[in-house]
């Protein structure tokens, strides 16, 4: 069963044994409110500097996505460019052209 599932049920029985359905959704609004509240306490991120701190680790976060794109697509390159090194090496060698290449 799912929170969501479990909540309702819960809403319902207590609904069934005479609670106000109004005051039981502000009761599980209020709970909710308080217990993001406490999360956000516990990472640190309950004062008001959050925002920005959120916004400065979402930019270093691209950043580093970013360099690791960056470093992959240079990786790559330099492969795929050693590949053609040795591909025309082992042509010229094939083709008898060694004597310039080792000269």
């Amino acid at each position: 069963m799912t929170n969501a599932h479990m909540l309702t049920h819960l809403a319902a029985q207590a609904e069934a044994r005479g609670a106000d359905l109004v005051t039981l959704r502000a009761l599980v609004e209020e709970s909710s409110d308080l217990g993001a509240a406490r999360a956000l306490a516990r990472l640190g991120l309950a004062d008001d500097h959050a925002a920005k701190d959120m916004a400065e680790l979402r930019e270093l976060l691209s950043a580093w996505r970013d360099a690791k794109r960056t470093a992959r697509a240079a990786l790559v390159g330099w492969l795929i460019r050693a590949g053609l090194a040795l591909l025309l090496l082992g042509l010229a060698v094939k083709l008898g052209l060694a004597g310039m290449v080792l000269e």
